[in-house]
This record gives structure tokens, sequence and C-alpha cells, in this order.
């Protein structure tokens, strides 16, 4: 018997140096392939008997041409197998297509521009728009704010079974890919989710490449997202024409009303714009006016069809609802920029909005501004500009009229602020240019009144009342406790009153009626000046507009804007209570409310006093206006007049000494407080006031007197 020895084990091989360094300079590619293939090998090999199974049918398959067997052209056709194997294998090839662009494609992370970018809306007092800021017209509406009847006119006309698709039109894509291979354009038929992808993500370019690209982050959007949180995107980006972005902007600039006052017909004509404005919007021809109602009829009667409108319903819609002829929705411009300049200044301190905040745009701003007395006081002062022009054409260029109403709550009713804020950023109602002259004389009597005065140095404070009894004669020496005033000059100061008229011993409430200036210049010493400056204060005039603590303060050497004037003037008429001023009520984002710091009332002076100062005012009116105020009881105000040197507080150039620099006037009617305040001043070289030089007009024909009677409706 032979034995077979098994040969011993081969040592192993051990590579030298220099073939380990042949094998370091193998490109990484190769290697990697050779790696993947033997990967490939082990992961297949259970497969291999499948494979040799299937090998007979795929030798039939396999094209082998000439044909044999066939004769003729029919040799080169293949074979009922090759056809149906070609046709499997082009569904399997597609199938991995699809499956490898939906899993490859991703959602964008960015918006398109246009997607995010609003516009800031601002509202008058009446809830009408006003004015507008910012490049895109678009606010974002809640689709709970959207009314069911204006979601299905849409869905009716654009996609009726929106919440059942699963995001893409299988018929609306072979459709465009159709039209694009034979025509060379894409055409419609997308789904709203489609349309949404489109509006946010991509660009509106007509090519298959975008189509189909919308269609696979289509698919994965009806995934990801709710079909309402798709339809609501939808709404707020859709293009209505008219520079209209979103449903809410487009309710707004065809029927003037918000989104939620929108009727079913209304819906309808609306959504019919989505099919393209420029073809559709009914006042831009006669032939848009056409396809425009057969596309409102059309939309309702698809509403019946999908059971969203009733026969009996859609039967009250047989007359076209026609939109505005022209958007209401304005840009800023000419006076209304004053206005938007106000209320973003005070929405955002009052709303804690920054300003990088308030420019991502969607807010809906509520003012306080009236429309009415807007146009009043508008038309007033373009009416006393042009008269200026007319009759003091070398002064008149330098002319400048602030004026402002505020409401004894603290709202403001309105203001005007120049003639064009394109030309003219210069604010003059909200400037604190030119002294108040004396029209500031009331809070000298509050001061006293609410504090009385000191007689002597440190001694108790002797009441005041407005019976109170001062020496009304022009050029009387300012007393202190101690004795005359001196100025730094050396010189005794000495009150004067307008024209040098003397009035001998005079009560303070006649004095304040006749605008007598010798007793509030006394008084104002006698209460301190310290108290004064409180007073004005309390009422309303802003700190760093006051004058210099010296006699001069209580002629009204303090610098108020028209604004800050009329909230003074306003805190007497809500006997003695004080509210900030304020433009702006409520403030809204996509319909979200923000939280507003609106101001309190505080108490700034007593209630008496505040009643005693309304007294002597209303006498100073029936004096000066005897017939008007006869036909409006209870109005109350006066006139002041500044005058360079005696209010400015510094020393007056030799071509203003002595002369008249502003005119005012200012007072209330019915809760509502007027100043109006007329000066010269040329912007280009400084903001040094110039002589009025008659711009002011005369007693008997008072220009600030005529423009505040206007704002308040005296005629």
């Amino acid at each position: 018997m032979q034995l077979r020895v098994p040969a011993p084990p081969e040592p192993p091989v051990r590579s030298s140096r220099s073939e380990r360094r042949r094998s370091a300079r193998t490109p990484a590619w190769r290697r990697a392939t050779a790696t993947a293939a033997a990967t490939a090998r082990r992961l297949l090999a259970p497969l291999a008997p499948y494979a040799r199974r299937l090998a007979p049918y795929a030798r039939r398959l396999k094209p082998v041409y000439p044909r044999p067997g066939r004769t003729g052209w029919r040799r080169w056709i293949p074979s009922w197998r090759q056809w149906i194997g070609a046709l499997f294998a082009s569904f399997g090839l597609l199938g991995a297509f699809l499956v490898t662009a939906y899993a490859m494609t991703d959602i964008p992370g960015n918006l398109n521009t246009y997607a995010t970018q609003q516009d800031n809306v601002y509202f008058w007092s009446d809830g009408t728009p006003m004015a507008r800021t910012g490049w895109v017209q678009r606010q974002a509406m809640p689709l709970k704010d959207i009314p069911q009847d204006v979601r299905w006119a849409v869905l009716a006309a654009e996609n009726e079974t929106f919440y059942t698709d699963p995001g893409v039109s299988l018929r609306g894509l072979t459709r465009a890919l159709w039209q694009t291979v034979g025509e060379g354009y894409t055409a419609g038929g997308s789904t709203i989710t489609q349309q949404y992808v489109k509006n946010v993500y991509l660009n509106q370019n007509q090519t298959v490449t975008r189509k189909f690209t919308e269609a696979m982050i289509a698919l994965k959007l009806d995934n990801k997202m709710s079909k309402d949180q798709i339809l609501e995107g939808y709404l707020n980006t859709s293009w209505f024409g008219r520079g209209t972005y979103g449903i809410q902007r487009a309710a707004q600039a065809y029927y003037g009303k918000d989104v939620s006052k929108l009727n079913v017909s209304e819906a309808a004509m609306l959504a019919g714009l989505l099919k393209g404005a420029g073809l559709y919007d009914p006042t831009l021809g006669q032939a848009n006016h056409q396809r425009a109602v057969e596309r409102w009829k059309w939309i309702l009667d698809r509403m019946v069809k999908i059971h969203k409108l009733t026969p009996q319903e859609r039967a009250k819609y047989t007359t076209f609802p026609e939109p505005l002829k022209n958007n209401p929705l304005y840009n800023t411009g000419a006076q209304s920029d004053y206005l938007v300049e106000l209320a973003s200044q005070y929405a955002k301190k009052a709303g804690h909005l920054t300003d990088q905040q308030f420019d991502l745009g969607g807010y809906q701003i509520y003012t306080t501004f009236d429309r009415r007395r807007e146009q009043a006081l508008t038309d007033a002062v373009t009416k006393a500009r042009k008269q200026a022009k007319r009759d003091h054409p070398a002064v008149a260029k330098d002319a400048h009229y602030g004026a402002a109403s505020v409401a004894a709550d603290g709202r403001i009713l309105a203001v005007y602020g120049g003639p064009d804020h394109r030309t003219q950023g210069y604010n003059e109602s909200n400037a604190a240019t030119v002294p108040a002259g004396t029209a500031f004389l009331p809070f000298v009597y509050a001061a006293g009144l609410e504090h009385g005065v000191h007689k002597t140095r440190g001694g108790p404070a002797t009441p005041v009342t407005p019976e109170s009894v001062y020496d009304g004669d022009d050029n009387i020496p300012v007393v202190t406790p101690e004795g005359p005033y001196w100025d730094r000059s050396g010189k005794k100061v000495a009150a004067h009153n307008d024209g040098g008229r003397s009035y001998g011993k005079i009560t303070l409430r006649q004095a304040l009626a006749q605008s007598v200036n010798t007793p509030f210049m006394q008084l104002g010493m006698d209460t301190g000046l310290d108290k004064v400056r409180q007073t004005a204060e309390a009422s309303g005039l802003l700190s760093d507009s006051i004058g210099p603590q010296v006699p001069a303060l209580s002629l009204g050497s303090s610098t108020p804007s028209a604004i800050r004037m009329a909230s003074g003037y306003a805190t007497f008429a809500a006997d003695g209570t004080h509210t900030e001023p304020y433009s702006v009520r409520r403030i809204t984002r996509n319909g979200a409310l923000v939280d507003l710091n609106t101001p309190d009332a505080t108490r700034a002076i007593g209630v008496q006093v505040a009643r005693d100062i309304t007294d002597a005012l209303a006498d100073s009116y029936r004096l000066a206006h005897p017939a008007t105020a006869a036909a409006r009881p209870g109005t109350a105000a006066k006139a002041g007049t500044a005058t360079a040197g005696t209010t400015a507080g510094t020393a007056a150039g030799k071509d203003t000494a002595g002369k008249d620099i502003a005119a005012w006037y200012a007072g209330t009617a019915d809760s509502v407080s007027t100043a109006v305040v007329v000066y010269r001043m040329d912007l280009a070289k400084s903001l040094a006031p110039l002589p009025l030089e008659g711009l002011a007009g005369t007693s008997t024909d008072n220009v600030p007197y005529n423009l505040w009677a206007a704002a308040l409706g005296l005629g």
C-alpha cells in the first residue's frame, strides 16, 4: 500500500524592500478598483445559480443580426421578446433614474429674495391704506385668516385635486415635455405645490431642467410639509399683477379691503389673475375685461362642480365684481413721507424693533393720522405758500410752515412737514429751531398757579390766582428778593411789551388774554425759573428745547416743535393730564399683534390750574376773534410772536435785532390742540432764523391763525 505524504507548506514569501516600494507606487485608483471588484464578486456570488437559470432566456433576448430564418428586411427587426425586454429594461432604468434623482434632490435652504421680501403698510386712523415702503408689495397672511371661499376659488382655478395629489401632475409634466421638445417652450399644468416651489425656490425660466427639478422638490416638499402649509405659502407668494404678491395685497390693490373681507365673487376674480394678470386684469382693456369675465364665470362654475358652492349660492353672483381702477396702495411721496417718517420712528421705538427687523418688512402700522384733518391742513398751507410767493417773492423761498394737531389723549392727528419730503427731508412740524415767544406764556402762568411765588429767599410760597395783580407797564425792571436782576454785561434786565405799550396794574388772567409780557417775566422770577422749566417739561415740551434759565425763559426763549407745542396745549385741554404724543396705535406683522408700548397719561398740573389756563386762553380767543368764538364755544387759543434779541436767549445779529423771527398760533377746539408756526430759514446756509419781513401777515390777516382755523375747521 502506497502512502501519500502531503507536501510541506511553503515558507511565507517575504517581500523585499524594493517590492514593497513598487506596491506603494501602484496608483490609488487601481487599488480601489481591485478592492471594489473583489467586494462585488463576494456580494454577487449567491446570485450565481439564478444567473445560470436565466442565461438561456438572456441568450434568446440577445439580438442576432441578421436574424436567422428571416428574409429581407425582417432579418433586421427585433423579436417580440426583445421588444418586451427592451421595454422592461427602459422602465427599470427610468425608475432607477427617478429614484436616484429623488434621493439626490435636496430642498434648498435659502428662499428666493422675492419670496422673503415684504413691504410695510401704513394705514390712516380709519383703517384705509395710507402708504407703503419696500421694494416688493407683499403682505403674508396666516391661512386661518384667509376665508375658505377664497381658498377654494383659487383651488378650483388652479388645482382642484390639491388635497389628494402627490404634489406633482404627471399629465402636466408630460405635456410640458412634449411641448418643449415639439414646440420649443414649456406650458403650465403644474400643481399648486409645483407652483409654490417655483415661486420660492427656483426661477421662472421655462426649461425642462427647471421643470424636472421643480417636480422632484415638489414631491419632497409634499412629504415634508402639510397641504395647508403649502397652500398658505402659495397664496402669500403668487403674483397677482399691479405690482402685488400674495392674496392679501391683491385684495387691497384690486378691492381696497383685506382678504378676510372678500366675498366668493371677488375671490373668483382674483383667482383668475393667477393665469396671467397681464391678460386677465379687467382694467387693462376691453379684451382683458372679456377674458376676466369668462374666467370668473368658469371658476364659480367649477366651485359648484367640486361641491364648494351650491347652485343657489352661485345664482347670487351674476354681476362681475369690477375692481378699483387704480391700485390704492400708493408709494410714499410728497406730504405722506413726513407721516411715514414719524410713524416708522415711533413704531421701532415703541415696538422694540431694530432697523434690521423693521426693514425685513411684513408690518402693518396703524397710525393715528386723520385723513380729513391732514388734507385740510395740507391744503391750507399749500394755499398760504402760493400766496406768499405772489405777495413776498423775495422772502417766500426761505419760508417754513410747521403745523401739528394733537388730541388731548396724545394722538397725533395731522402734521405739515414741508412741501415735499423728496426735495426737503427737513420736517417743519418736528423741528425745534425757532423760539416760542409769547406762545410760551401759558406755561409760566401754569407754573405760578401750580407752585405759588416766593417774595423772600427761602420763605414759604404765596398762592397765586388768576386775579393776582401785577404791573403791566412797559420797561419794568425784573426784580429778585434781593433786588434788581443784573445780566452778565452789568445791565438791569427790564421787561418789554409788544409795541412798548403799558397796561398799568393788570390781573394775570387779563395779562394772558391780552398777551402782556411784563407780568409774566416777573411771575417767572417770583415762581422760580426752575419751576417754570419743570412745568413746561411736564406739560409736554422736551428738556433739550427749553431755553437758558434766565429771565428771557419766561418770554419764550425755548424752541419747541409744532408737535410739542400742540402737545403742551393739549395738556391744558385734558384738565392737566399729559400723554406723550404718539403716531401709532397698533402694529401687526403678517396678522400677528406686535407688543407696543403706548404712553400713559400723567398728572402735569392740577385740574383747577388747567381750567384757569383754559379760561384765560378762551378770553384771548374771544378778544381776537369774537364772531368765531361765539359760534364755537369752548375754543381757547392765543397768538405768539418771537422777536430776535428778546426771546432768543442769545445776542441777535444786526440784520435781525428787534425783528420778528417767528409767528405762532396755538390752542384747542373740541379737545384737539393745534399749533402753527411760520418762520424763515435758509437751510443751505444755517439754521439761524431770519426776519419774517411781513411773511406772517398782519393782525387782521394773520397767516398762522388762518392755518390754525383751517386745520380745526373753523373757517
